[in-house]
């Protein structure tokens, strides 16, 4: 790519018969009729004992950014001649009880977030007790070795907030808001302090109702119309990006939008010019390295990262990578 910084670490539902629900906001007959026939492709390639594998995440309903994390796990669970069953829950406590009934079913191995790592420990606990192999991804570096997990997959929140606040600076901005969608998100607070920890402007912090997007534009809005001096909007996903977007549109602000995570809308921003950049840690390959490597586990007792977590990110995507990412971002690879 013309342009990017990136730190690398050590190298490289209804399906489980209890109340792990596969949500996708891209799901549908032929979504699903599409993964069983890859699903048969890929038993039919490899030999391999069939494992069953669960991915349970903190995702809320709609969130774009977990259809791409999804969709790398999947393709890896093809490859590698797995059952895959994914479930999520945004509420910490669904979430926690959706592993739990992976663990009473039994599965071979487990794939978690922890954004909100307090309500998990008991529930990796008992994985561990039970004798499952477990991997963090996307969120909880810090606490993934304390749970007992194999490692972790993701990027380094604080390094990536790091790595937008030096973004800042070169591009000469005083004043920041970095807007937080989701209330106890560790990851989130992570982020924003990294941004803090580097940005010589001030930074600014604003809470939203994620749930809710003319909330969030509501309320970034008033905060533009009240402080003129706000010249960058951080947002925390990309589907809040375009919220912001419009925001500042309402407000009549000249504020620079930029966010952390990449999708097929915030690529088309990047290139119009009506988002300055973005982090992109690479989802698809969190999903997609995180069934992997269990895999090789199961397979081959090897593991990944050195007692270290395996990053993803960040990596500063600006307009001029645009054109070379949107033919991914389309397909939902990116």
């Amino acid at each position: 790519m013309a342009r990017f910084r990136t730190w690398v670490g050590i190298a490289v539902a209804g399906a489980l018969g209890l109340t792990l629900t596969a949500c996708s906001s891209t799901g549908g007959k032929r979504a699903e009729d599409a993964r069983a026939g890859a699903a048969a492709q890929g038993r039919a390639a490899v030999n391999t004992p069939r494992w069953t594998f669960a991915m349970i995440t903190h995702a809320g309903d709609g969130d774009t950014f977990w259809d791409i994390v999804r969709n790398g796990a999947e393709q890896a669970a093809v490859k590698d001649n797995i059952r895959f069953l994914y479930s999520h829950d945004d509420e910490a406590q669904q979430q926690a009880q959706l592993v739990d009934a992976a663990v009473d079913k039994k599965v071979d191995g487990i794939i978690v977030t922890l954004a909100k790592p307090d309500a998990m420990k008991a529930s990796l606990a008992r994985a561990r007790a039970a004798g499952i192999p477990v991997v963090t991804v996307n969120s909880g570096s810090a606490e993934s070795k304390e749970f007992g997990a194999l490692t972790h997959i993701g990027q380094d929140e604080a390094i990536a907030g790091e790595a937008v606040g030096e973004e800042l600076n070169t591009r000469g901005r005083t004043k920041a808001l970095c807007v937080l969608h989701e209330q106890g998100n560790v990851g989130h607070e992570q982020r924003c302090d990294g941004v803090a920890g580097t940005f010589d402007g001030t930074l600014v912090r604003l809470h939203v109702n994620g749930t809710s997007m003319p909330d969030v534009q509501s309320a970034i809005e008033a905060r533009l119309q009240s402080d003129p001096a706000v010249d960058a909007v951080v947002t925390l996903g990309a589907p809040y990006a375009d919220t912001a977007v419009q925001a500042r549109e309402g407000a009549g602000s000249d504020a620079e939008v930029d966010t952390f995570d990449l999708n097929a809308k915030v690529a088309a921003g990047l290139r119009d010019g009506s988002l300055g950049f973005a982090v992109d840690q690479q989802p698809h390959l969190q999903g997609y390295e995180a069934v992997d490597l269990l895999w090789l586990y199961r397979y081959n007792a090897d593991v990944l990262g050195g007692g270290r977590p395996v990053l993803t990110g960040p990596q500063i995507v600006t307009g001029k990578d645009a054109a070379a990412l949107e033919a991914y971002t389309k397909r939902g690879t990116r």
